[in-house]
């Protein structure tokens, strides 16, 4: 059974907090909510969080997940950031934004593209992730909160916790958010591609 943790959706409580930041350190698999949705999340040294993660959402060994930042002191060390890259992913984040970038030696093998070596990462605007990624000092590996043939994430915690209490170890709750994908920015060969359009404006990218 997944503790329940119900959270201030703007100044989220310190003592809940801690308690989920000790719960990832310990291995957890955390369900909680960012600005374009909730999303599954564990620490990136968790071996069996990618595992887990593929089984609730019934992924394939090709899914790509995304490592879910704080500021760009815990993006700056995962990837290779030229000049203008910089320039125009600071001025977007944090925001409903995924950037794939050139991963370096910071990522685990498993979690770069095999061949491309490129990694995912997002800065969100969530004060509740914010808090989280915050005390937790690094990185949380995540992945949206779709189900299998759902079109949307899931957007109440609640619903989260009646969903899938048996296979989560905590879901954080603060309420209903915005259930919209990120906007994905391929940067990977030195200019932005938008491949995917969603909450984020991608006409800064075009």
């Amino acid at each position: 059974m997944a503790r329940y943790f119900d959270v201030h959706p703007v100044n989220p409580q310190a003592r809940a907090v801690g308690q989920v930041t000790a719960m990832l350190r310990e291995g957890a698999l955390v369900a909680y909510p960012t600005d374009s949705g909730y999303a599954l999340g564990c620490r990136m040294d968790y071996h069996d969080g990618t595992d887990r993660i593929r089984q609730v959402r019934r992924l394939d060994a090709r899914h790509h997940f995304t490592l879910v930042c704080a500021d760009f002191a815990q993006l700056g060390p995962l990837v290779r950031l030229d000049t203008a890259a910089f320039r125009a992913i600071k001025a977007a984040t944090p925001g409903p934004y995924t950037f794939v970038l050139p991963a370096t030696e910071e990522v685990p093998r498993r979690l770069a593209h095999p061949k491309k070596k490129t990694v995912g990462v997002r800065i969100t605007d969530n004060a509740v992730a914010q808090a989280v990624l915050r005390e937790l000092g690094e990185p949380l590996l995540s992945s949206t909160l779709l189900l299998p043939g759902q079109e949307e994430p899931l957007a109440d915690g609640w619903r989260i916790k009646e969903e899938l209490d048996h296979v989560l170890d905590a879901v954080v709750d603060a309420g209903e958010v915005l259930a919209a994908p990120t906007t994905v920015v391929d940067w990977s060969e030195g200019y932005p591609e938008v491949v995917r359009v969603g909450a984020g404006d991608p006409s800064r990218f075009a």
